[in-house]
């Protein structure tokens, strides 16, 4: 894909922006990862941005814009975004006691909408998708005089956010492949300029949620097109549409695009937290996920490095995530039952579950809905077992004493 067109800007002003950056942001830590390098038989870093101030990298580019802006901000800035640029914007502004009002989705996580508050900011929850709010940051910029932030689309903005590049070229010497997520392309474009200047053999590949994937679906037309539509577990980078100065950046200078599917993005979340211990949004994970579902091959030579964009993930979907990977494991086994409605017959089942070591955590009857005997109930009962070998003797166990017992997802095995 790379044409190695000349970009908008180039390594001097990522320079210049790290001098603003590096004042407030933190140089996030490159880290090993074990399990992921020996999946992939490779040798697999990840760039913690998830540890960033704001929790994700988009301070890095609010900090570069802001100082660009000099003492313009001060008529106050105005954004919109699903949650880390809003975040990132309202911190940035605070710290500086600038006025600040930001759009976000109407379905935006909970913990960033209160945190983009606490930062100072007014929040104003509106649309269905950072495209609907960008329209209405817009407007608002238009009629008030503020200053718009564009989470993306922006010269100022892709140069902070091309100081992560600096960062990968000074703490990985043998950088040979960087996985980075790709939503609206402000990160990827301003760490592919900083890669082609300073390490141009690096292999770039940015990664985009199958859900929404504009990128992927319209790289070659020559324009950006919207395409997709918000739902995506990586809500971070869920832009249907690419920005206009973002879209030739990456189509000249990164290498491939990939997609990674829904399930692909759950299980990476919950094997970095598990494994790497470290809590990673969806967004954040997506590179893991290239890994892991194949999508990419790291190569056998040179670190491969994933950029872990963020970690303010809502911690109901994370444990969503946490649920279904347990479940997928054989390590929470969901298990509908049919038994007699009459004393004794559900604390005998529940009794041969206990003598197989498994935990009980929930039960339900379910008496509607179901084709059952006048005296017969049905019951759904969850159990924490040891794994899927686990969970089979428990299984064995309940139906050898005579229980019909139908898990509602069979224990097979799993790497993580």
């Amino acid at each position: 894909m790379t044409s190695r067109l000349t970009a908008p800007i180039g390594l001097e002003e990522i320079e210049q922006a790290r001098h603003a950056v590096e004042a407030v942001a933190a140089r996030t830590p490159v880290l090993g990862s074990r399990v992921l390098s020996e999946r992939t038989r490779g040798d697999v870093a990840m760039k913690a941005e998830n540890l960033q101030r704001t929790g994700s990298f988009k301070v890095r580019g609010v900090l570069s814009k802001l100082a660009s802006l000099g003492d313009a901000a001060k008529a106050g800035i105005v954004a919109a975004s699903a949650g880390n640029h809003a975040q990132a914007v309202a911190f940035g502004a605070g710290r500086s006691g600038i006025p600040c009002h930001v759009f976000m989705p109407r379905d935006a996580p909970v913990a960033k909408v209160n945190a983009t508050e606490s930062y100072g900011a007014t929040v104003q929850l509106e649309g269905d998708s950072v495209d609907d709010c960008l329209a209405l940051a817009e407007e608002r910029a238009a009629g008030t005089g503020e200053i718009l932030i564009h989470p993306f689309d922006d010269l100022a903005v892709i140069a902070g956010q091309g100081t992560l590049g600096l960062e990968l070229v000074e703490q990985v010497p043998d950088l040979a492949l960087v996985l980075v997520p790709l939503g609206g392309g402000g990160l990827a474009s301003g760490i592919a300029i900083a890669l082609r200047s300073c390490r141009p053999t690096t292999r770039i590949v940015a990664v985009q949620a199958a859900l929404c994937a504009p990128f992927a679906a319209v790289l070659g037309a020559g324009r950006p097109v919207a395409q997709g539509a918000p739902g995506s577990l990586a809500d971070g980078i869920a832009v249907k549409k690419p920005g206009t100065i973002t879209f030739p950046i990456v189509e000249a200078l990164v290498d491939d695009v990939v997609t990674v599917e829904e399930d692909d993005i759950a299980e990476a979340m919950v094997l970095l937290l598990e494994r790497a211990k470290l809590v990673v949004e969806g967004a954040g994970a997506v590179g893991a996920a290239a890994l892991l579902s194949g999508a990419v091959e790291a190569p056998s030579r040179g670190t491969t490095a994933l950029v872990l964009s963020g970690g303010n993930v809502d911690t109901n979907l994370l444990a969503i995530a946490i649920r279904r990977h347990e479940t997928n494991a054989g390590r929470r086994l969901v298990v509908l039952a049919r038994i007699s409605d009459r004393p004794g017959y559900l604390a005998r089942l529940l009794g041969v579950i206990g003598e197989q070591g498994a935990n009980l955590i929930d039960v339900d009857h379910l008496r509607e809905g179901y084709d059952l005997h006048v005296r017969e109930t049905e019951v759904q009962l969850v159990v924490e077992t040891r794994g899927p070998e686990h969970a089979r003797r428990v299984l064995d166990a309940a139906r050898d004493a005579g229980y019909d017992v139908r898990p509602l997802v069979e224990p097979r095995r799993n790497e993580a």
